[in-house]
């Protein structure tokens, strides 16, 4: 099979040039383009170039197969140009895609350190559950993920950005409000709490953590909500315990909102960026995670 640069110098011999100018114009040595000419000639079993004290010239043949050569070269230069294109689309925008708590507490501070330093890509952050960033991570549609669950699937390769704490919180009237001992993970484990939905980051992550500990299955949710800030302000409200990152409750509990309960357990989490094995992070993420990683909390 002739290669692009054999096709090349043809071209450039049927333009006019001579031997050692179509050798210049693609980086070649002299002898290396008569390598490659009779390589080519050896494929087609005649002639293409013929060479004498003038110079060097296409004999039909040569100018046939320049002719067909002609589509194929044409045609790797547009497929040059647009993986060009593809590069630069790439380079300058970011989809990200991210779970809530990370969303809405952590990624707005690296967004705003990543828009600074790189003010011609567009960004665009998708807040949903772990799982479902998984998913967009596994289908392509983002470029980067953020999760808060207990593992990550063996198709994502994960690097631990931040870490975090789950806390048990009550309203203030609530009969663990004033409580002193620490609640165990069987005697949580037994409680209805209010929670998110089953696939969200911060349920499995106690789940995992509650089972580990030996505790019995879960209780079932008094309330499922879909979103943090819907469980901050059922558990406000009296409607029961809740257990969410201190990212989120933090504003709550410093204003009185909130209480938190103490715990006999190792609430601790770490907080991760995932994208395919199977693919390096592109530019702007990998960007993204240098930020992410100079800046970790």
């Amino acid at each position: 099979m002739p290669d692009l640069i054999s096709l090349a110098l043809l071209r450039a011999i049927g333009d006019g040039h001579s031997l050692s100018r179509a050798a210049a114009m693609h980086g070649l040595g002299q002898p290396a383009a008569t390598a490659r000419l009779r390589a080519m000639e050896r494929l087609a079993g005649t002639s293409l170039v013929q060479r004498g004290p003038r110079g060097s010239r296409l004999t039909p043949a040569g100018a046939l197969v320049a002719g067909w050569g002609d589509g194929v070269l044409d045609a790797a230069q547009g497929l040059a140009a647009g993986l060009a294109s593809l590069r630069h689309d790439a380079a300058s925008r970011l989809r990200v895609a991210a779970s809530l708590t990370v969303a809405e507490h952590l990624l707005p501070r690296w967004l705003a350190m990543f828009a600074a330093d790189h003010p011609g890509t567009t960004v665009t952050l998708d807040a949903m559950n772990s799982l479902r960033v998984e998913q967009a991570v596994l289908e392509g549609t983002v470029d980067l993920g953020f999760v808060e669950g207990p593992t990550v699937p063996r198709a994502l390769r994960s690097r631990v950005v931040a870490r975090d704490r789950l806390a048990v919180v009550v309203s203030p009237d609530h009969p663990w409000a004033l409580r002193e001992d620490p609640v165990t993970a069987v005697e949580l484990a037994a409680t209805r709490l209010v929670q998110r939905e089953p696939t969200s980051g911060t349920r499995t992550h106690l789940e995992a953590t509650l089972a580990a500990s030996g505790a019995p299955t879960s209780a079932p949710p008094v309330l499922e909500l879909s979103s943090t800030s819907a469980v901050r302000a059922a558990a406000a409200a009296g409607a029961g315990p809740a257990v969410l990152s201190i990212l989120a409750v933090a504003p709550d509990l410093a204003d009185g909102r909130l209480v938190e309960v103490p715990v006999g357990v190792d609430l601790g989490r770490a907080l991760r960026a995932v994208w395919r094995r199977d693919d390096q992070p592109g530019q702007a993420a990998t960007e993204l995670l240098r930020i992410v990683g100079r800046r970790r909390p």
